[in-house]
């Protein structure tokens, strides 16, 4: 499919507002998809003061639970479902080859399910590529949660 196909990347996560770091969907299918986000003056944790300005690259995993999160988010309109709030667990060897990510670049968010357990654990393989040279700019292997019912999870949980 192409970016054309997808719903506003809005409708695919549980995010609102300047909390929603990604700008749109550029492919997705059952077990992968790839989100894009421009990083600009607006981009929430732009810092401007530093030697170059950008964003830093310890933001990458957020990027990466927002395209799982949007992931998780196309499959369930697929299913006709209403997209539903996940947990990020954790990262496992979060490695970005750079500082930050610079003004004005154009990072290709790409997210692989490799992993997905009957108890709502799930697993995915991430990379950010820059945009322009297909670089892979940070990696890492992120794990989620997805509870069947959410308030029922939280009231148990706490």
């Amino acid at each position: 499919m192409n970016s054309d196909s997808f719903p506003d990347i809005r409708a695919l996560v549980p995010h609102e507002g300047e909390m929603v770091f990604l700008d749109r969907v550029v492919t997705a299918g059952t077990s992968t998809l790839c989100a894009e986000v421009t990083i600009g003056q607006h981009s929430v944790f732009f810092d401007a003061a530093g030697a170059e300005p950008g964003v830093g690259s310890w933001v990458g995993i957020e990027y990466m639970a927002q395209a799982i999160a949007a992931h998780a988010g196309f499959l369930a309109r697929l299913r006709g479902d209403a997209v539903r709030v996940g947990f990020l667990l954790g990262a496992r060897r979060y490695t970005a080859n750079v500082p930050l990510f610079a003004l004005g670049s154009v990072l290709h968010v790409h997210v692989q399910h490799v992993l997905q357990g009957e108890n709502g654990l799930g697993a995915f393989d991430c990379r950010i590529d820059d945009g322009a040279t297909a670089a892979t700019l940070a990696s890492a292997t992120i794990t989620v949660f997805q509870p069947d019912n959410v308030n029922e999870f939280l009231q148990r949980s706490f």
